[in-house]
């Protein structure tokens, strides 16, 4: 069967092939959802030191880890190399306060490869032979300032004469509940070396909490065989070939290591590190049952040779050992590699499908079960303490509603381990090329009422639910929907799309329309606020927090985005009048809606507007209690956003829908002053299109000669989020002889305002960029090859707008592939990581990238929305 079709089967209901999955976090500890504490100190609560023996509340951790989607019983790899002194069971970083650019796993691990059933998944750990430098790096991090560079792990010296293992490990399913496992130790060193591999099989503890329920166990049986037996899942077995010593524990606190209190229990959850680090042999349980186990492997591996261990975790069925163990690898292989050349069957660049494989790898691997009742949470658990009395008044209180516990795509499983609103909208696009029934699932999922707040509030992220992201969720459903109606219509051309996906989000999306046109125009007049709207440190201030200054900013990014929402669910709209007309009135109220918005931004309402025709630039405007308004010149993408507010109208669409046309036209010619500011609305453009937009074709050309010039915006990897002119010339802002600068970094950032690990003053980041392209590709739709605009700035090169959009695309592209040095940007200057062959084909897809050289910056697994490299490739032909 090929992976197509097993994708077809499960989509079905025949099947679960989705079952199982690469769903445990890589990091539980330090989450808002295991803080208990009473200031809200996640990072402190729960650090990493204490995670080997505490019990998780809401969730379970691992290296290279699967589970069920329930995630009752968990796999995954531990190691140790002899000289260690913890056994390696889940991935080191330092919290937001141990790094001098905030929390940042410290680890070399890669995704290569994975299918969306999880048939096949392989991940590669990078282990020094070498002491784990764990002070060395929190020390020296502590040490260095925002000036300087992080301390990562390949600059300890751990790697030097290639002394480490790389660990891969392969999972392929011979069925739904029948999982083959593969690892492999590879020496990489000059000489033999030890490494003691341990895959671990637990349950997560579901049973401490005073809530009903039998406990499961574990116990070993003949033939090197782990029986687990769940009163909901069943009974699994996990076949271990070779000889392995198998050791069993609890997966409960150690309450005496951490508290100096004695434990109810021996053999608690840190027992199999004591039994083989501290050779404590009455850490595990002699009986060999319990909660949690594990197989251990002692192997001396030979100089640059590799050794193999295999298992088998299946569900109920006899003992089926390894006689089809590489015949069905084998296959699982091909079909991965089938699939992924039937996706794009015209990329023949080696590269490019390098890249693009990776990135999907990352995305299907960045699937996590997330478990976190607020409720519970706020008041505690039946028959354990009760939580702080300032829990009920603090983070996240009135999300009491939010009851979360299901498969989401994270940002990054390790530095984002929780979903992030706006985030997750980006991830659906490069998820429907390839799943796109889990793409639409996780949009649907977001606006559930388990998620969505009564008020029509959506979920940002569990550090605070109420923040403020940007409303993207219409125009990611839209998106998603062209990209599913396209694959149906390979088998059936005249298939109208899944019409009722559309409605479904739709409707919700109606309620979050109406929570910000309530919640976030503070005046009435159709300009928005917002806060920080995900873009962290980009503005002056602090935008979600009250103002220095006092008053509040008319952002031009808030109410740019309003006016994109207005016509991506303009555009929803009119699809779904062409199967009810009924939504033609709504379709018509939103295009209302977005002509109040483009009167607000010209100022009509109140003289001040956010466009300046000085600069020919789009500015946050602020207004002080005094009455004053006060433009923020910082040159920003803020100023670009307005570019993201365009559609265009096929003369086909406007004849389905009558009653649309004829109140757009009544509009249009009764207001004449409003259809001056939005478009050449009487002009039609390329195959007699209508254009709604922001801008005019004077000011997008002025907004594009900014966008293109290399001094300012353009990199030769994408488009900065800030423009290089503030290098030389801050943005300074002075307020009661305060002064207050907005400076050019292109790298890390230089503060700690939102914990410093992000930075929106000048690196690259995708979204944005592909946002961008993909308006600009919609102003080609209208205007066609005859508008022309120059590219780079100052070049004397005149593109057409699709050729800018496809010059932004390859310059994106660049970061990860190799230039003619052979050297990929996104690695930086590490001469290993550039040049040697067991390093310079991984990638890992970060959070942001250098303004000026390209190199990652940021979460360096966040393959979240960085994964849209995967789309962009995709349409790189």
């Amino acid at each position: 069967m090929s992976e197509l079709q097993r994708i077809l089967e499960m989509n079905s209901g025949a099947s679960k092939w989705r079952h199982w999955g690469p769903y445990l976090s890589e990091r539980q500890w330090g989450t808002v959802r295991e803080d208990y504490s009473p200031g809200g100190t996640a990072w402190g609560y729960l650090p990493h030191d204490h995670a080997r023996s505490r019990a998780y509340r809401w969730g379970e951790d691992g290296i290279a880890g699967i589970s069920d989607e329930s995630q009752l019983l968990c796999f995954a790899l531990a190691l140790w190399n002899g000289k260690d002194p913890i056994l390696k069971e889940r991935l080191f970083g330092l919290t937001g306060e141990e790094g001098n650019h905030g929390e940042d796993v410290k680890e070399l691990y890669y995704y290569l490869d994975a299918t969306p059933t999880h048939c096949y998944l392989k991940m590669l750990y990078k282990y020094p032979q070498r002491e784990f430098p764990y002070t060395a790096l929190v020390q020296e991090n502590r040490r260095r300032g925002k000036l300087d560079p992080e301390y990562e792990l390949i600059d300890t010296g751990v790697f030097d004469d290639d002394r480490y293992f790389d660990v891969f490990v392969e999972y392929a399913k011979a069925g739904a509940n029948d999982i083959l496992i593969q690892i492999t130790a590879a020496n990489r060193g000059p000489e033999a070396a030890i490494i003691h591999l341990l895959p671990h099989l637990w349950f997560r503890n579901t049973w401490s909490w005073g809530i009903a329920g039998s406990k499961p166990s574990l116990e070993v049986k003949e033939n090197h065989v782990i029986a687990a037996k769940h009163p909901q899942l069943g009974t699994y077995l996990l076949q271990a070939e070779g000889t392995p010593t198998f050791v069993f524990c609890e997966n409960e606190t150690n309450y005496e290591r951490l508290y100096s209190v004695n434990n109810p229990e021996p053999y608690r959850k840190d027992g199999i590190h004591e039994w083989l680090v501290g050779k404590n042999a009455n850490a595990v349980n002699p009986s060999r049952t319990g909660t949690k186990s594990a197989a251990h492997y002692q192997l001396v591996v030979e100089a640059n040779a590799q050794q193999v261990i295999r298992l088998r975790l299946s569900h109920e069925t006899p003992e089926v050992g390894f006689g089809d163990f590489d015949q069905i690898l084998n296959e699982r292989r091909a079909e991965a590699d089938q699939f992924y050349s039937e996706i794009q069957p015209e990329l023949t660049d080696a590269d490019l499908r390098l890249v693009q494989r990776q990135a999907y790898a990352g995305m299907i691997w960045s699937k996590q079960r997330y478990r976190f009742d607020v409720k519970i949470w706020l008041e505690g658990d039946p028959g354990n303490p009760a939580p702080p009395a300032g829990r009920k008044y603090g983070r996240n209180h009135d999300w009491k509603h939010l009851n979360a516990s299901e498969i989401l795509s994270m940002p990054d499983k390790w530095e984002y381990p929780w979903f992030a609103a706006w985030d997750l909208a980006f991830h659906t696009l490069p998820f429907a090329v390839i799943d796109p029934e889990f793409a639409k699932r996780q949009l649907l999922l977001i606006t559930r009422e388990w998620y969505m707040h009564p008020n029509g509030q959506l979920p940002a992220y569990e550090w605070a639910f109420g923040d403020v992201n940007p409303p993207v969720h219409a125009w990611a459903a839209w998106r998603v929907f062209e990209i599913d109606r396209k694959y149906r219509r390979m088998e059936k051309p005249d298939d109208p799309g899944d019409v009722s996906f559309l409605e479904r989000v739709f409707h919700k999306l109606l309620l979050n329309f109406t929570w910000w046109v309530n919640r976030k125009d503070i005046a009435g007049r159709n300009v928005f606020q917002g806060g920080f709207l995900g873009l962290d440190n980009i503005g002056v201030f602090d935008r979600s927090a009250p103002l220095p200054t006092g008053g509040y900013i008319n952002q031009s990014d808030g109410t740019s985005w309003m006016a994109m929402y207005s016509l991506n669910l303009m555009r929803v709209a009119l699809e779904l009048a062409q199967h009810n007309h009924a939504y033609e009135d709504i379709a018509s109220k939103f295009f209302e809606h977005f002509l109040q918005i483009a009167e607000a931004m010209a100022g009509f309402a109140d003289g001040m507007g956010l466009w300046d025709d000085q600069d020919g630039f789009f500015y946050d405007v602020l207004y002080v209690p005094d009455g004053r308004m006060i433009p923020l010149r910082v040159r920003s993408i803020v100023g670009l956003i307005p570019l993201f507010a365009v559609e265009t109208l096929e003369p086909e669409l406007l004849e389905k829908v009558p009653h649309f046309k004829s109140r757009l036209e009544w509009l249009l010619k009764h207001r004449s002053d409003l259809a001056s500011l939005i478009s050449r609305w009487h002009t039609t453009g390329s195959g007699d299109r209508r254009l709604l937009s922001l801008l005019r074709g004077h000011r997008m050309k002025l907004l594009l000669k900014r966008m293109l010039d290399e001094s300012e915006f353009l990199s030769d990897y994408g488009i900065r989020a800030l423009s290089r002119c503030h290098r030389d010339h801050p943005y300074n802002f002075v307020w009661n002889g305060s002064v207050t600068s907005v400076d050019y970094e292109p790298g890390e950032s230089n503060s700690g305002l939102f914990g410093g690990n992000s930075n929106w003053r000048g690196p690259i980041w995708f979204p944005m960029n592909f946002l961008l392209i993909g308006a600009l590709e919609r102003f080609h739709h209208y205007y066609g090859d005859d508008f022309k605009i120059e590219c780079p700035t100052g070049s004397g090169k005149y593109c057409t707008i699709k050729e800018v959009a496809a010059e932004l695309r390859d310059r994106l592209c660049r970061l990860f592939l190799r230039d003619a040095n052979g050297r990929r940007p996104v690695l930086g200057e590490n001469t290993k990581l550039q040049t040697d062959p067991n390093f310079r084909d991984y990638l890992q897809f970060f959070e942001y990238f250098h303004g000026d050289n390209g190199r990652g910056v940021g979460a360096s697994h966040q393959t979240g929305w960085t994964g849209l490299i995967a789309k962009l490739i995709a349409s790189h032909l």
